[in-house]
C-alpha cells in the first residue's frame, strides 16, 4: 500500500501529538497536608565520643504520597566544632516545603520544632565543644559515663507544655519566626548532611513499616544507635504517637498537578551556592569563587537558550506554521531543555565532589557493650 504525502503528514502530526502529550507533562505532587505529630520515644545510648544526636523527623515519599519516619540517630560530626541544625517542614503559600538540615559552627533556625534531647525549639542544650572535644549534657542526652567521661549536667527548664507538632506555620503548626541570631547562623558556612545520613534516609524510605499510613504515627524503629542500622539490638521503638493520626483522611490532601517542562523557564530555579567550611579559608574562598562563576554561567546558559527558543516561536508565527510543525518545534525545545538541565546537574555534581571536605581522619570509637534501653 502506497502512503501519500498528505496521509504521511497526518500520521506524523498524530505521532507528535501523542508523544508530546506523554512527554511534555511531568507529574508533581503538591503537599497540602502536614506530617504527623512527632512520636514519643527514648534516645538510645550514645555509641561513642564524637557522636552528635540527629533527631528523627517525617520525610515525604512522592512515589507513595505518604510520609515516612526517618529515625533519630547518632552521627559522627564531620569535623570538630560543628553542630547539627535539624531540618523542618514549613507551610508556605499553599503547600508544605522541607528545609534540609546542615552542619555549622552554631545551631540555626529549625522551625521552633521541639525535637527533644537538647532541641527544644531554639538553640541546642545537648552539649558543647571544648578544645576539639564534645562534652555531653547528661540532663538531656543518654550517655554511658563508664565509656564517655567528657560530660556535664545542666538542667534545662522548659515551662512550656511540650508540643508534638512537626511543622512550622499553617493550621496547627508551630508559630515561631527566626531570631536575628538564627538568621545570622543561616548565612554562615555550612556542610550538608554527610554520606551516612543520606544512606540512613534511603534505608528509612525503603522500609514499608516506617510509612505513616502503616504505623499511624507510631514507628517501630523510632531511633537507632548508628545511621542505617535498623536491626541493632539497641534500636528504640516509639512508645506512642504524638497525637491521633488518620492517614486516610490526611492523604487526601496530596494533590497531583501537571507541570510542563519544555522551556528553561519551566525548570526549577538554580540553587544559589552555599558556603561551606572545609577547614581551610583559602580553599573555601577558591571554591566560593568557582561556585559563583558556575552559578552565573548556568543562569546565562538558560537565558541564551530561552532567547533562542523565543526566536523559533516568532518564526513560527511569521510563517503561520501548522500544528504539526509547532509540535515538532516544541519537541525539539523540550529535548534542548532536558539536555541543558542534565548537563547543568552534572556540572553541579562535579563541583560538589571537588568541594567535599577532606575525610575525617579520626578513628572511629571501638565497639562497646551497649547498656539496655532507658535514660541514665
Amino acid at each position: 500500500m502506497r502512503i501519500t504525502p498528505s496521509v504521511r503528514s497526518l500520521l506524523f502530526a498524530f505521532v507528535m501529538l501523542v508523544v508530546s502529550a506523554a512527554s511534555f507533562a511531568q507529574i508533581n505532587v503538591v503537599i497540602r497536608f502536614g506530617p504527623p505529630p512527632l512520636p514519643i520515644y527514648e534516645q538510645p545510648f550514645c555509641p561513642g565520643e564524637g557522636y552528635l544526636w540527629v533527631p528523627g523527623y517525617w520525610a515525604f515519599d512522592y512515589d507513595y504520597n505518604d510520609y515516612y519516619w526517618v529515625p533519630g540517630t547518632w552521627v559522627l560530626a564531620p569535623e570538630p566544632g560543628l553542630l547539627w541544625t535539624p531540618g523542618y517542614w514549613a507551610w508556605s503559600g499553599d503547600r508544605f516545603f522541607f528545609h534540609e538540615g546542615y552542619w555549622g559552627p552554631r545551631v540555626g533556625f529549625y522551625g521552633g520544632i521541639v525535637y527533644g534531647f537538647g532541641y527544644f525549639g531554639e538553640g541546642y542544650e545537648g552539649g558543647r565543644w571544648e578544645h576539639g572535644r564534645f562534652f555531653y549534657n547528661r540532663a538531656v542526652n543518654n550517655v554511658n559515663i563508664t565509656e564517655i567521661h567528657n560530660v556535664y549536667n545542666t538542667t534545662v527548664i522548659n515551662n512550656v507544655t511540650v508540643n508534638r507538632g512537626s511543622y512550622n506555620g499553617g493550621n496547627g503548626g508551630i508559630d515561631r519566626r527566626p531570631t536575628r541570631q538564627e538568621e545570622a547562623a543561616e548565612r554562615e558556612r555550612h556542610i550538608p548532611p554527610v554520606a551516612v545520613q543520606a544512606q540512613h534516609i534511603q534505608a528509612a524510605r525503603g522500609n514499608p513499616m516506617l510509612r505513616a499510613s502503616v504505623n499511624r504515627g507510631r514507628p517501630e524503629v523510632a531511633a537507632t544507635p548508628r545511621p542505617g542500622d535498623f536491626r541493632d539490638r539497641a534500636v528504640v521503638p516509639a512508645k506512642q504517637a504524638g497525637a491521633p493520626y488518620n492517614p486516610e483522611a490526611n492523604r487526601g490532601g496530596a494533590q497531583r498537578e501537571d507541570r510542563r517542562v519544555v522551556h528553561p523557564r519551566d525548570l526549577p530555579p538554580i540553587e544559589h551556592p552555599m558556603t561551606q567550611n572545609s577547614g581551610g579559608s583559602g580553599r573555601d574562598q577558591k571554591y566560593q569563587r568557582e561556585q559563583e562563576k558556575q552559578f552565573a554561567k548556568q543562569e546565562q546558559e538558560r537565558k541564551k537558550l530561552e532567547q533562542k527558543q523565543e526566536r523559533d516561536h516568532q518564526r513560527l508565527e511569521q510563517q503561520r506554521a501548522d500544528d504539526a510543525r509547532r509540535q515538532q518545534v516544541e519537541q525539539r525545545h523540550q529535548q534542548q531543555t532536558q539536555q541543558l538541565e542534565q548537563r547543568q546537574q552534572r556540572d553541579q555534581q562535579r563541583m560538589q565532589e571537588r568541594q567535599r571536605p577532606p575525610s575525617d581522619k579520626r578513628s572511629k570509637p571501638s565497639k562497646e557493650d551497649r547498656p539496655p534501653h532507658g535514660q541514665p
